[in-house]
């Protein structure tokens, strides 16, 4: 549900880059080719800032050509990171997070930690969206951490690494920490006068406020974010119109307001460019509009909106799928390349020829366990499936005459009326299904049976044999794993559209609570039914 923005440098964030790199070259044989990759990198950025990417693009792989032959690190890591945020502007997640990584290798030959903090910026987006999110937020703490000896201290790009952090930790739902870092960045950029980053904190106040369910207040400051949109001449107005656009509707459409917020969003709609489909504000634009449409019994346009955002869903998230390939293979490399700086500190006598010949063993050995482990654990995951839709159907089976005995048994011991009175009250609202609501907590709950939490808490603790949390996580998640067996259609929503319809407010909390209840994610589970679903047809 949040952004999904890369970072703001502004036009103005080469700057202290090529301060750093004129300062280190010696002006000799080299300093034409040098000339010419600024040339190129300049002009690059020009048609960069105008959105021009294709352009820009050309550009920068002229300047990456004439870097390689003179074989100028710095000015290499400098192309790469910015190719990194063409793609990423692009929705091209696979190719950014390859420039990236790229950028980053050649970071590490060098001095200047300029060069590390910009291409890590662009990495803790790609982070974000694959939900590596105690990684990102490594990443951006760490990266706080050098700024204040670089260049970039409270600059720009200071406070697009503070906008960052604030991003991981909305993520998280740690609204406290969010709002911290959004203060911190608009302390910094008001003091700049970076309304680039300004508008953006608004953007992301408002949608704090959204998921604290505080409608008008959120509101309020993505009103303030619209007017600095439509009075400042901001650069890449694209991402934070839609941006804003959407959780403005998403505010009516929670208050009830459907009309209001078709119109915004179809006004946000027809303004997109053919680049910002793919982007996850725009594409969660199309399901809102279908819900809006719904609320109105409007099934037909609906079910079109629908239908779209299903199409642009799946794509955005082969995408996604590709980038964590990738995420793993470079971890891989970077574990190698790791191994082998320690037989090289290793290697000091004759001996170290026996060390490094066991450190190959074992290297080869723990890959050899890493793919029989992958597959035996896509093994192991078929065979919990297997498992779980037999249980599913051993206890549609059984009998409504062991249901009463198993209550009546229950009965048996529960011998305080009031007690009863609860136990009956907690029937009551599994049967209304009230555990899907969002609000549903132990308050709210004790305040329907008409009784304090605490004694909630103990009735459940004694007769349920477990917490309270884990009574309504085992429900959700019974209830998930039911309904997508039996509703294709529930199958084809977002593993975040999910986690919402059944009261999480992220899809890292289904995930999390699905795979401790039944061992494996639920994207596989649904892929499963869906694949025994196509093959019960081919039979057929």
């Amino acid at each position: 549900m949040t952004t999904r923005n890369i970072p703001y440098f502004g036009k103005y964030y080469l700057v202290p880059l090529f301060v750093l790199i004129f300062n280190s070259i010696n002006f000799c044989a080299q300093d034409s080719g040098i000339q010419n990759v600024l040339a190129y990198i300049k002009q690059a950025s020009i048609y960069y800032g105008e959105e021009d990417y294709e352009a820009s693009m050309s550009y920068f792989d002229q300047a990456e050509e004439i870097a390689k032959e003179i074989r100028h690190d710095s000015l290499l890591s400098v192309i790469y990171t910015r190719k990194g945020h063409i793609h990423l502007r692009d929705g091209k997640n696979k190719n950014a997070l390859t420039a990236y990584t790229k950028a980053l290798d050649i970071a590490e030959l060098t001095e200047y930690k300029e060069l590390e903090i910009t291409a890590n910026s662009g990495l803790i987006v790609i982070l974000r969206r694959m939900n590596r999110l105690d990684k990102a937020l490594k990443i951006a703490h760490r990266s706080l951490k050098l700024i204040p000896h670089t260049k970039f201290y409270k600059k720009e790009g200071h406070a697009s690494i503070v906008i960052l952090a604030s991003e991981v930790h909305l993520d998280q739902e740690q609204y406290d920490s969010t709002l911290h870092y959004i203060e911190k960045g608009l302390e910094i950029s008001k003091e700049l006068g970076y309304q680039e980053a300004i508008l953006d904190l608004y953007i992301k106040k408002g949608m704090v406020y959204y998921y604290q369910k505080k409608y008008d207040k959120s509101l309020s400051f993505l009103v303030q974010a619209k007017d600095i949109l439509s009075q400042k001449e901001i650069e890449n107005k694209s991402f934070p119109l839609i941006n804003t656009s959407y959780f403005i509707a998403s505010c009516y459409y929670q208050q009830g307001y459907y009309d209001l917020a078709i119109s915004i969003l179809l006004d946000s709609i027809n303004r997109f460019e053919k680049n910002d489909l793919f982007k996850p504000p725009a594409i969660r634009s199309h399901l809102l509009l279908a819900n809006c449409y719904n609320e109105k019994k409007e099934y037909e346009k609906a079910n079109q909106w629908r239908s779209t955002y299903v199409k642009l869903n799946e794509s955005y998230q082969n995408d996604k799928d590709q980038t964590v390939d990738i995420i793993h293979e470079r971890e891989t490399k970077k574990l190698q390349k790791e191994i082998t700086h320690i037989r090289a500190d290793q290697i000091k006598d004759k001996q170290a020829k026996n060390q490094i010949f066991w450190i190959l063993l074992l290297t080869t050995t723990a890959l050899i366990c890493f793919v029989f482990m992958y597959f035996k654990r896509q093994r192991s995951n078929r065979t919990l499936f297997n498992k779980l839709i037999q249980e599913i159907n051993d206890l549609e089976s059984i009998s409504q005459g062991a249901i009463n005995k198993e209550e009546s048994r229950k009965e048996i011991i529960i011998d305080d009326q009031k007690v009863q009175e609860i136990i009956k009250g907690l029937e009551k609202l599994e049967i209304q299904e009230y555990f899907l609501k969002s609000e549903c907590n132990l308050r709210s709950m004790a305040k329907k049976l008409k009784t304090n939490a605490t004694y909630l808490s103990k009735i459940i603790n004694i007769h349920k044999e477990k917490n309270f949390t884990d009574y309504i996580n085992e429900l959700r998640i019974e209830y998930v794993i039911k309904r997508l067996k039996d509703d294709n259609k529930f199958r084809s929503f977002s593993i975040q559209s999910i986690a919402k319809e059944i009261g999480y407010k992220s899809s890292y909390s289904l995930v999390k609570h699905f795979k401790a209840k039944t061992g494996i994610n639920p994207s596989f589970y649904i892929k499963s039914l869906d694949k025994q679903h196509v093959d019960s047809k081919i039979n057929v």
